[in-house]
């Protein structure tokens, strides 16, 4: 052909077929992969055998002694210490449930165990357990049953000397005493736990390090898609790992091998913190935290040893891992840190200095936010905000409520009173109906305030760090189109113990895989929360157009959270109104001499109601306020509460006789009475001692404030109005005063009539306080849930007979008996006091009730001749509007709310509201207003609400639509007058109206108090604040902007708008006394009055 020819490279390419060569059955080389590391029939051929060089236990490596307190005592290291310690050994049980004992070890490490790398004790009894030094300084938290058993042996021990150390074995595991499998049932009061394991452990790092390897390349065989060729190649770098090793016997050369072989898919950086220091962008940031529920199945006493356990592990793997950053919450648990484990505390504060043990949340606890009143909302954040600044030196910027069981709609407002603009939860991922739609958004309070909030996609805050966790952050995130980032929050939780080494492992390799082989999202440690939520915010302030919510974050499940535990939920409203009731008379106390001119020596007793305040917001933690805790926690909440009343008492009887009034006695000067609410107020109230039969007068007129209120004996006055009851036909009782007249038949109310307008309120046919009772057996949980279907189990309580207890002329009442079972009863008292002047009436009912149920929920029921698709309801410092239709599955959802005082359905023109003392589960479906009074669940407290309750609850029918006259009239219900005597009531009638609030009846001052660093009154966290100021808290009620006047006769010098942490903000203009302000909508607003 011509010109020269050129040669082309020889190819190496076989010509002949050596062998068939067949295609992999994937399936059956992924099944393979879990002989590798996974106990059973090859578990002495594979990795497991070769995670250990070698074991020395007995008496002359690992000698045990043990003493065990007596009645379930908990006592401290010295008093343990202390104690005589007698011979032990494994094999031995301990019990029973929640006692505790205490091992002294006598550690020595055998010669041929001197010279390896890396030694253990492991210590495995299936419970918790900490370890102490001989000093008496916690350093490891033990969790047994094969989790976290380890605690690595000082380098110093490898001396072939005798090393003294200590165990508190606690008996309860990490989720208390279940007696089965189901950790919700009433916890065992006999379980015993047997020590199986003692023993010094020479680990292989190399082999646990290459355990890890495989697990998370294993993980990308199984979860990425099988079309990928990331999924085919992990598949075959774990298979060539296992025959590796087969080839080399297990050897640690083999081992070795196998590492190497894993780096092809990890890269080369796993085996330390370097692996996240390049420019690859991430979008998860991974964060550990350690969910540490305050009571939940085991006891506050519990958790404070829980505290200790799990941040003793979390400040040795920050020593140990350069990238981890640790999170925790509840001001409660670093207080008890530090006053029971102090040493443990300076490791703790040491890190925080670092920045790598993070404080968050900004709360007292990680509270209930559906029940607790505003004020408690506002103490959660100003007592958790003033531990973190007066502690650590700064505030929370992030609210941390990953477990709460719903957000009510005022929190963002709060929030940024709060100096926090960010929020983190995760559990409305748990809907058990519809699918949360957003993952990072604005949610935006009743007032229009707003926060950054971010829900974690991979719908836990307890992740394992499993490649699934980091997969699931990025499949599920619901908001890419402003931003892809997410947060993981990582490390066992609930009952503790927050991250594990191999979890932070996994995740080294989870970044390995994404920056070496793709595909997976890629994760990054050593950020903060706070970092994350700047990033966002800036994205925010540079246009991003976050998606926003609006109003409360309902949560789908646990609804029945509003009933269980009626005494408790009372315990906490009634706490709530006594705080209130004291502040308010001790702040006016001390400026007794402002007025008078004389010097008092009344102090006001801060020390004292920061101890109530920090036991109530300790109470509303998120499992023990709502009911879903078991009984041993009830016993604790019910101590605290007796001790919050006592102090009460005490105080308010001190300041009650500074104030110059004592106990009632007609002989011993004029009745007087105390209004605590800032409108004035007229009632028809029963004196003291009195009864139908006494001779002494029955009833009296209250009438006046606020502060000091004249009580005249009806009899002494000339009192037109009157309260009447007849029986009208056999068992129909009417009732009537100038306002209303209703009909009573068998403890129904058959008829209800507003004389005012002659509206029947009532529909024809139907019968309004009808006691009802349903099945109540949810899908799993309880103490916390009730289900839809609950509904189509309702039962009618037939009453036996009424009779007529009051006959008037002031207060009329007939009162009726209901069996509901040969064990429970109900006892209904229906009453109606004659009206006065142009205040509204309502009929009022007081039951006794005797409660013996099992899994039953009784609720009482009023049809009302009302149309309106939406019910309000009374919520913290606000409304909230929900339907009473079920027109789509976001509707029907709410078929079970929260409310607190009253719930309300109006149409055009007028309106039903029912009031309660201390209920908060409603329901209005249609024309149907259900309120919810008491449970019978069986788990986790097997006793639930068993025993004796009181309830009361009343219909207010009111011309018009909704406004003050029921938001005033249910402060009024929550807080009924108290008669005292006073001698010379008119020295303290101008000290209690010192101040007050003018304008709009919208306006509730709701608050006063103290400043908490007036100079008198400081406790020393903080610089003292020269002067003397009171605080007053003010919020509008109803939906509008409202304007009105602080007028007050103290020498007032300086007013200032301030936040809920009494920064002062704005200078409001004073004038003679006076102060002009306006609130917009739902606005909470703080004034600082400077003496």
């Amino acid at each position: 052909m011509g010109g020269e020819t050129q040669t082309r490279a020889t190819s190496s390419y076989p010509k002949i077929a050596t062998a068939p060569v067949g295609q992999q059955i994937h399936s059956i080389y992924k099944d393979r992969l879990g002989q590798f590391t996974s106990g059973g029939q090859y578990e002495s051929k594979n990795l497991l055998s070769k995670l250990y060089e070698g074991h020395a236990s007995g008496d002359d490596h690992v000698k045990l002694s043990v003493y065990s307190p007596p009645d379930l005592a908990r006592p401290s290291f010295k008093e343990a210490t202390s104690n005589n310690f007698k011979p032990t050994e494994v094999g031995e049980s301990f019990g029973p449930s929640w006692s505790t004992h205490w091992f002294k070890i006598q550690l020595r490490v055998p010669s041929e165990l001197q010279e390896k790398e890396h030694l253990e004790l492991h210590w495995d009894a299936n419970n918790e357990g900490l370890v102490w030094t001989e000093d008496g300084d916690p350093l490891q938290g033990l969790t047994g049953g094969g989790e976290r058993v380890e605690w690595i042996l000082p380098e110093a021990w490898k001396d072939g000397k005798d090393h003294i150390f200590y165990i508190e074995m606690a008996c309860n595991g990490m989720f208390g005493n279940p007696p089965g499998g189901d950790t919700i049932q009433p916890p065992s009061p006999d379980k015993y736990f047997q020590l199986q394991k003692a023993e010094i452990v020479a680990v292989n790092l190399e082999a646990r390090q290459l355990f890890v390897d495989f697990w998370i390349i294993g993980d990308g065989a199984r979860e990425f898609p099988d079309e990928s060729w990331q999924s085919h190649e992990a598949l075959q770098i774990c298979n060539q790992i296992m025959d590796v090793f087969t080839a080399g016997h297990g050897s640690q050369d083999s081992i070795l091998k196998g590492r190497k072989l894993a780096r092809k898919y990890l890269g080369n950086d796993v085996d330390s913190s370097k692996v996240y220091e390049n420019d690859n962008q991430p979008i998860v940031y991974a964060v550990g935290n350690c969910h540490i529920d305050t009571c939940w199945l085991w006891p506050w006493a519990e958790t404070k040893r829980k505290v200790a356990r799990s941040w003793a592990n979390q400040c040795n793997l920050l020593d140990r891992y350069p990238e981890h950053r640790f999170v925790a919450s509840q001001a409660q648990q670093f207080k008890w840190l530090e006053t029971i484990y102090p040493s443990l505390y300076d490791r703790v504060k040491a890190h925080v200095k670092k920045g790598t043990f993070q404080f968050v949340g900004g709360s007292w606890v990680e509270h209930d936010t559906n029940m607790p009143s505003g004020e408690s909302l506002v103490r959660q954040f100003l007592y958790g905000q003033r531990f973190f600044e007066s502690h650590f030196g700064e505030r929370c910027t992030t609210f941390w409520l990953p477990d709460t069981f719903g957000y009510s709609s005022q929190l963002p407002q709060l929030c940024r009173l709060a100096g926090m603009s960010r929020f983190f939860t995760q559990k409305l991922s748990w809907n058990n109906i519809n699918n949360f739609p957003h993952t990072t958004f604005n949610w935006v309070s009743l007032d229009g305030s707003q926060v950054m909030c971010h829900m974690a996609p991979a719908e836990t805050y307890t992740a394992e760090a499993h490649f699934g966790d980091v997969k699931r952050s990025e499949t599920q995130h619901k908001s890419m189109d402003q931003d892809a980032t997410s947060l993981l929050m990582f490390g066992k939780g609930d009952g503790g113990g927050g991250p594990t080494f191999q979890q932070i492992e996994k995740l080294r390799r989870c970044r390995g895989i994404s920056d070496k082989v793709g595909l997976l999202p890629r994760v990054k440690m050593g950020d903060s929360v706070e970092d994350f939520f700047s990033r966002l915010q800036k994205k925010a302030e540079e246009g991003t157009k976050f998606v926003t919510w609006y109003g409360e974050l309902y949560f789908e499940l646990h609804r029945g959270t509003y009933t269980t535990q009626a005494n408790n939920k009372r315990n906490n409203r009634q706490s709530e109104i006594m705080l209130h009731d004291l502040e308010y008379l001790a702040t006016l106390a001390t400026f007794k001499g402002a007025l008078t001119g004389q010097k008092s020596t009344y102090r006001y007793p801060k020390a004292d109601i920061d101890s109530m305040w920090e036991k109530v917001l300790l109470c509303q933690f998120h499992d023990c306020l709502p009911g879903s805790a078991i009984e041993m926690c009830y016993d604790d909440s019910d101590e605290l509460y007796e001790e919050v009343f006592e102090t009460g008492e005490r105080l308010l009887a001190e300041v009650m006789s500074v104030l110059g009034f004592s106990e009632y006695d007609a002989s011993k000067g004029k009745p007087m009475a105390i209004n605590t609410l800032s409108w004035p107020r007229a009632e028809v109230v029963k004196l003291p001692g009195s009864s139908t039969s006494a001779k002494v007068p029955q009833y009296a007129l209250a009438k006046g404030g606020p502060g000091v209120i004249d009580v005249e004996p009806i009899s002494q006055i000339s009192f037109q109005s009157s309260a009447t009851i007849k029986e009208v036909r056999k068992g129909v009782f009417e009732l009537a005063n100038n306002n209303l007249k209703l009909e009573v038949e068998n403890g129904t109310i058959t008829s209800l009539i507003d004389l005012s307008v002659n509206r029947e309120i009532i529909p024809k046919g139907s019968k309004a306080n009808q006691l009802v009772i349903f099945d109540d057996k949810p899908l799993y949980w309880q103490a916390w849930d009730v289900e839809v279907y609950h509904l189509e189990s309702r039962e009618e309580l037939p009453a036996s007979k009424s009779e007529i207890v009051e006959q008037g002329p002031h207060r009329v009442s007939v009162v009726t008996e209901t069996k509901i079972s040969e064990e429970s009863w109900i006892k209904t008292t229906i009453s109606l006091a004659a009206s006065v002047g142009a205040g509204p009436s309502f009929v009022e009912m007081e039951s006794e009730v005797e409660w013996r149920e099992s899994m039953k929920f009784l609720k009482v029921e009023f049809p009302v001749d009302i149309r309106n698709t939406e019910a309000s309801y009374e919520t913290q410092y606000g409304i909230v509007r929900r339907p009473t239709h079920y027109n789509t599955s976001w509707d029907m959802a709410k078929f079970e709310v929260c409310c607190h005082k009253w719930a309300d359905l109006s149409e055009n023109g007028y309106g039903v509201s029912i009031l309660n003392d201390s209920k908060y589960g409603f329901a209005t479906c249609g024309n149907m207003m259900r309120l919810s009074l008491l449970r019978a669940p069986k788990a986790p407290d097997a006793h639930a609400d068993m025993g004796r309750h009181h309830i009361r609850y009343a219909i207010l029918p009111h011309a018009g639509t909704l406004d003050s006259r029921t938001v005033r009239t249910a402060y009024n219900f929550n807080n009924p007058m108290k008669i005292h005597s006073h001698s010379s009531p008119h020295s303290t009638t101008s000290l209690l109206s010192a101040i007050s609030l003018h304008g709009s009846p919208a306006l509730i001052l709701d608050t006063i108090k103290r400043g908490e660093d007036d100079e008198d009154v400081s406790r020393g966290e903080f610089s003292k604040r020269s002067g003397k100021s009171i605080i007053l808290r003010i919020y509008e009620s109803l939906g509008g902007k409202a304007r009105g006047t602080i007028k007050t006769r103290f020498p007032v010098k300086k007013v200032w708008k301030c936040n809920i942490l009494e920064d002062d903000g704005e200078e409001m203009e004073l004038d003679d006394g006076e102060v002009e302000v306006e609130l917009r909508p739902y606005e909470v607003a703080t004034f600082r009055l400077q003496l």
